[in-house]
């Protein structure tokens, strides 16, 4: 496919995926989201030492904000993104109720005056993920070109519904993809040859994830506490 012809097809890819998810019913909505806090609170027990960013929830996305309540009750810092201009990389500032929000681009709220913060992790929302573990966005590039620019790559746990699934969304040059992939399903790490879920958890029995988490934190011990910054 020529570049036009990528930009097309995707463009048709995020008509059809967001009619899928807006198509959703809200106990299904609140249901999947349930399953989603449970994957991430029980494979990802470092998040609570993390410095998180997470994205206000926009049509039909995974809401992360009961899970962050939670996360700060047990230290983590969490954190929204700032839009600060056109093809610019985005900011990180602290948020949780109280702090001051306004209204940016879409819609979405953003912190106006907290403390800036530098991730050390981020839940980023995906309208659609494939096999490689790439993602699928609105198509802005803010948050590829955020990844890009950081001196240090948070751990980026992408998340979204199984319905999203895709072959492949024709990743481009400048497509960073996911480490792990989080659905309503479970959790998914990223490996050299793509995505690889590590199984549903059994109600009653054991998680059958080892702790994803303790897998980042060997590569990475300062992003969730596992070493000294």
């Amino acid at each position: 496919m020529t570049a036009d012809e990528v930009k097309s097809w995707r463009k048709a890819e995020r008509d059809r995926l967001i009619a899928a998810r807006e198509g959703l019913d809200a106990a299904t909505l609140g249901l999947f989201r349930q399953r989603i806090d449970a994957h991430l609170w029980r494979s990802f027990p470092g998040l609570t030492a993390a410095r998180l960013a997470f994205c206000w929830p926009i049509r039909g996305e995974y809401d992360a904000r009961p899970l962050t309540h939670k996360l700060r009750e047990r230290g983590a810092v969490t954190a929204l993104p700032v839009v600060v201009a056109p093809r610019q990389p985005l900011v990180f500032r602290e948020w949780h109720p109280g702090v001051a929000l306004a209204s940016g681009p879409f819609g979405i709220p953003y912190p106006v005056d907290s403390e800036a913060v530098v991730p050390t992790a981020a839940l980023l929302p995906m309208l659609g993920w494939d096999e490689g573990g790439y993602r699928l966005g609105y198509g802005a590039g803010f948050f590829d070109r955020t990844l890009a620019s950081l001196t240090k790559k948070p751990v980026v746990i992408g998340v979204s519904y199984e319905l999203a699934k895709m072959k492949t969304i024709r990743p481009q040059s400048w497509d960073i993809p996911m480490d792990w992939v989080v659905t309503e399903r479970g959790t998914y790490r990223r490996d050299p040859e793509g995505l690889v879920f590590l199984g549903e958890p059994v109600a009653g029995e054991p998680s059958a994830l080892t702790s994803p988490v303790c897998y980042a934190a060997e590569v990475e011990p300062p992003h969730f506490g596992g070493g000294k910054e």
